[in-house]
């Protein structure tokens, strides 16, 4: 339990909040890159800020705040031509630094010069995926995280919002005990489910389903230890004459989860606030095997969600396609196939900023707990003008994430092992 004051700290996202400038020291997904496709300029909100992405005519891009710094109307209907973004009110030219070129309806039609007239801020692209930084100062170094390795072809990029606070968000991803009640299944799948986490036919290395052994294995122990880039949660569940299986996941600080969704496949993904009571979910699907079927994942995800928000259609008002005879007998939830929704409904329900002060945690909150207190340090970090954790190191590998089966009475570490293997056999026979 933590008080309203902390919980406050914890949650707020804005400039000058604590919070706020803790996520601001890192590179923070702001759109998909598709989304610049299907539109020359794309209103955009992070951590409270309404901002306008766009491309200038040598294809640089370029975020700066919405209202224009003329009169203030929404720039997010302007025109990007002339080396800028041009307000349609009266033709001022913003360029991607922020700074005033023209001022066509003045007598002169000259800009403000080498003057930063408007808020903006670096950006760049990485696995699908619009990233901006809005910290003080230089940027710092981007991740090196296997997402970010992997050749485009086998990642796969998309977002959703929730109507709810970022921590919230996050902390279902650091909650390993969930798995084996909320994402339940009474029966199991024939075959693996594409691009459908939890729905494997074997788990690990065993033909037992993955949803059998989430359902017949439902305690696991939970270790969680300390990173130089966060956080590592390891599940273990003794699955009797099939061994030990081991799930490792990471918290990658300060606001990014990297989980197994199959053998050969994992998901890294920020939970990015728009403001203090909605978020988005940025997920880079990355597979160690065969190239990601992009088409297929994008044709899965666009049917549950509308555009242009990503806003998923079944959400508080539908009370999430909850099917009452559903829940007697095929999903724990009554909420369909769809783990996401189960999530959803999961760190929506407590309301937009949950009350922390009423929880009552239990041991398998352990990562909660934890995550809670580093992000706690570094808020008092950045109050007291030191540093705050780096982003990861080296090639990402020691992020890995991986379900494995090892046998009974191992030592659970045998999962670098693993991890390693499916790595050093990746994307091998990728042109360079």
């Amino acid at each position: 339990m933590i008080t309203a004051e902390e919980n406050e700290r914890l949650t707020r996202v804005g400039p000058g909040t604590p919070g706020g400038e803790v996520l601001r020291r890192y590179w923070q997904p702001a759109a998909l890159a598709e989304e610049l496709d299907a539109h020359p300029v794309v209103p955009v909100t992070l951590l409270g800020e309404r901002l306008v992405l766009f491309r200038d005519d040598a294809g640089d891009l370029g975020l700066v705040q919405r209202s224009c710094p003329h009169r203030g109307v929404d720039l997010s209907y302007g025109r990007c031509e002339d080396g800028g973004l041009r307000c349609p009110f009266h033709g001022w030219l913003f360029d991607r630094l922020g700074r005033c070129l023209e001022r066509p309806a003045e007598a002169d039609g000259a800009g403000l010069g080498d003057r930063r007239v408007a808020r903006a801020y670096p950006c760049l692209v990485r696995a699908g995926i619009v990233w901006a930084y809005l910290g003080p100062g230089d940027p710092p170094r981007f991740p090196h995280l296997d997402c970010f390795e992997a050749p485009g072809t086998h990642g796969f990029a998309f977002k959703g919002l929730w109507e709810c606070n970022w921590l919230q968000a996050l902390e279902v991803g650091i909650d390993p005990a969930h798995a084996s009640y909320l994402h339940r299944f009474e029966t199991d799948a024939a075959e693996a489910r594409y691009g459908e986490q939890f729905r494997a036919a074997g788990a690990a290395e065993t033909t037992m389903p993955m949803t059998r052994l989430l359902r017949e294995y439902a305690r696991p122990r939970i270790q969680v230890e300390q990173t130089p880039y966060g956080l590592r949660l390891k599940a273990i569940r003794d699955a009797g004459e099939h061994g030990v299986h081991v799930r490792v996941t990471n918290q990658i600080f300060p606001n990014a989860i990297a989980i197994p969704m199959s053998p050969t496949m994992g998901i890294t993904q920020w939970h990015v606030p728009v403001d203090d009571t909605r978020c988005y979910w940025y997920s880079i699907f990355t597979s160690y095997a065969e190239p990601v079927d992009q088409d297929r994942m994008r044709a899965q995800r666009i049917a549950e969600c509308t555009l242009p928000d990503y806003a998923p259609r079944r959400n508080a008002a539908t009370r999430y396609g909850f099917d009452a005879e559903e829940q007697r007998l095929e999903t724990y939830t009554g909420m369909g196939q769809d783990i996401n929704v189960h999530d959803q409904w999961a760190v929506e329900s407590p309301g937009p900023i949950a009350d922390r002060t009423r929880e009552l945690l239990g041991r398998t909150d352990i990562g909660i707990v934890t995550f809670r207190r580093l992000f706690k340090d570094a808020m008092r970090a950045i109050e007291g003008n030191e540093d705050v954790p780096s982003p990861p190191p080296g090639d990402g590998s020691d992020a890995a994430a991986i379900d494995c089966l090892l046998p009974a009475g191992a030592d659970v570490e045998g999962w670098r092992e693993r991890a390693a293997a499916r790595r050093a056999a990746a994307w091998t026979d990728v042109p360079a």
